[in-house]
């Protein structure tokens, strides 16, 4: 449970430094040479947000130029923004990004998926626009930045355009995939009330509600110019989100799918897509002279600036390689992309440092093992939202209900009739929770003495009764020879809920009044 809750509020921190995985303070690409402009912003908490500007080396006086923010994903951080920089820059489009708040650098404990950050992304916003050297903004989201971009532009129509790579269209509803996909061992009976405590959970530590986190509302009133993104094989948010979101949104929109996972570099024909797009929405100057234009020839800045690698010349397309295609596979052969890891079901450090492995959402199960096969769980639909717990006395009901059906198929017949018989059933399972049922086909015995254990019988054989006081446990003869025996023991704890912490192993089965 608080492996699940640590995922959506405390996912492993990207540790980088801003010297060895950033780009260079100044740079050279395609002829032209650019910087990085490294600044704090404080959000409406008070917390400082790291940030990085990348913009042309020299703006003629007067000059604006239209801005793309970089919103990275939950265990992001903004050198993820590097491939954007090299993919806009050229189209005299600058690029901020930011560590959200509880991300990277910045100040900050937990992470909301959308929810703070989005107030992250409007004191950006404000910046800039303060700054008066930006002519206009757009958003480029990539999962929880692609629900926070998407959440920030219902509320402000101004953005020109926004690219949503990966959003989820409903957080519950992407846990619940979750839950079914990498098979974590809760029975489904129970998924209700483990939603409903993690919900509480949440809602305790980073004060915010997880039923809020609906994205597909949030598109029925947005009209900002939108370009969807989804890998096609992505297994962690799964395309349909991207699809549905994209059926409700109600501006201009288009869609895009590619191949590969949550984790995997895009392809190069959607970066051009997406340069198109924003050249389209955003309409950059295309006048900027050539520094060769600018600068004198022996120009401190037209020769090669000092990096760490030896072997590097200060330009990331180099000598010969003058496409931007080049670039990026340089830059993906020094850092990776943040990657998005579900959890295994094995401890993790807070922090993790930035992936050089291959890229994939599928976690490692070798120490997952479920409890039960999936044929002996329970499902319980979640069609609605009103049908989880909001009490004690609602989830105890609830556990009833799943418990009554689950022994539906158990026919009990007595000598005193149908209707003694279902008496007896209920009163057996309102004295005492049932702790051991023993259904077998064909003839069988009754179940051998459990001392120490007050046991009630809830049928006997219509035509002989074979009941005594020394068997604990009493068996019914079916018209059709099956032979059902129920076993009904106290349990220890007195409660259902502790009789399930007993059998699961579920510590938020026990005491959840102090947990709240």
């Amino acid at each position: 449970m608080d492996q699940l809750v640590n995922f959506i509020i405390r996912p492993p921190r990207a540790d980088y430094s801003p010297k060895d995985d950033l780009l260079e303070e100044e740079f050279r690409l395609r002829r032209k040479w650019y910087r990085r402009k490294d600044l704090e912003v404080i959000n409406g908490q008070g917390k400082k947000l790291k940030c990085s500007h990348y913009l042309p080396l020299i703006i003629p006086e007067g000059k604006s130029l239209p801005c793309v923010i970089y919103c990275h994903g939950n265990s992001g951080c903004r050198a993820d923004a590097s491939e954007v920089a090299i993919i806009l820059l050229p189209s005299n489009i600058t690029v901020f990004t930011l560590d959200f708040s509880g991300s990277g650098l910045s100040e900050g404990e937990h992470v909301t998926l959308g929810w703070n950050e989005k107030e992250d992304l409007k004191a950006v916003v404000n910046h800039l626009r303060s700054d008066g050297s930006v002519s206009c903004i757009g958003l480029w989201g990539r999962s929880m930045g692609a629900v926070t971009s998407l959440m920030y532009g219902a509320e402000d129509p101004s953005i020109a355009g926004m690219v949503l790579d990966s959003p989820f269209s409903n957080l519950v509803e992407l846990m619940m995939e979750l839950v079914d996909m990498y098979k974590y061992p809760l029975p489904k009976f129970t998924v209700k009330l483990a939603i409903q405590h993690m919900r509480k959970i949440i809602k305790k530590k980073a004060n915010f509600d997880i039923m809020d986190l609906d994205t597909i509302e949030v598109a029925k009133r947005s009209f900002v110019p939108v370009l969807f993104g989804h890998a096609i094989d992505d297994d962690f948010i799964q395309p349909h989100h991207s699809e549905r979101i994209c059926d409700a949104y109600m501006g201009d929109k288009n869609i895009i799918k590619f191949e590969g996972d949550h984790n995997s570099p895009r392809p190069q024909f959607y970066f051009d897509s997406v340069t198109i797009f924003f050249h389209n929405v955003l309409n950059p100057p295309d006048d900027l002279p050539e520094d060769d234009d600018i600068l004198p020839e022996d120009s401190y800045f037209n020769q090669d600036i000092g990096y760490r690698n030896p072997s590097y010349n200060g330009s990331l397309t180099g000598n010969g390689a003058v496409t931007t295609e080049d670039a990026i596979a340089q830059l993906r052969s020094r850092r990776l992309m943040s990657r998005v890891e579900v959890p295994s079901g094995t401890p993790t450090d807070e922090k993790s440092d930035i992936s050089d492995g291959p890229s994939s959402s599928v976690p490692s199960h070798a120490n997952l093992t479920p409890m039960m096969e999936d044929a002996e769980f329970l499902d319980c639909s979640f069609d609605s939202y009103s049908g989880i717990p909001c009490t004690i006395e609602d989830e105890e009901r609830m556990l009833m209900e799943a418990i009554m059906a689950s022994l539906k198929d158990v026919k009990v017949e007595s000598t005193q009739g149908e209707e003694d018989g279902k008496s007896n059933f209920v009163d057996a399972l309102s004295a005492s929770p049932p702790d051991k049922t023993n259904l077998s086909d064909g003839p069988s015995s009754s179940s051998t003495d459990v001392p120490n254990h007050d046991t009630k019988a809830i049928g006997e054989d219509s035509k002989n009764n074979t009941s005594t006081d020394s068997n604990p446990a009493s068996s019914a003869e079916m018209p059709d020879g099956t032979r059902a025996t129920l076993v009904v023991q106290r349990s220890r704890s007195g409660t259902i809920m502790d009789g399930l912490t007993q059998k699961f192993g579920f510590s938020f089965f026990k005491n959840n009044s102090r947990d709240l």
